[in-house]
């Protein structure tokens, strides 16, 4: 008699154990698949150019010239920087 008893409670305790491991799975089959999408764009994927340029040519020409007064400014000073201390040598570190 005493191992009908210990028959029952190892069938028992085999079919809760299954149930318990088995619902996860379960579960997860019900959820719905979400749609894959790949972390990089695809290579024939190009952005829409856009309608308005960055700049216009007047706004690319005044920056131009800005830039090469700005360049022109450094040389000069650079220049008169170095006739300055052309007559001194530089100290060793």
């Amino acid at each position: 008699m005493q191992k009908v008893g210990q028959f029952r409670a190892f069938a028992a305790s085999a079919i809760l154990l299954s149930v318990t491991l088995l619902l996860p799975l379960a579960s997860r089959a019900e959820q719905t698949a979400r749609p894959k999408t790949p972390a990089y764009p695809a290579v024939e994927d190009v952005p829409p150019r856009p309608d308005k340029p960055a700049m216009t040519t007047d706004e690319q020409s005044k920056l131009k010239k800005e830039l090469s007064a700005a360049r022109d400014r450094q040389v000069s000073k650079e220049a008169t920087k170095g006739k300055t201390s052309a007559g001194t040598s530089p100290a060793k570190p």
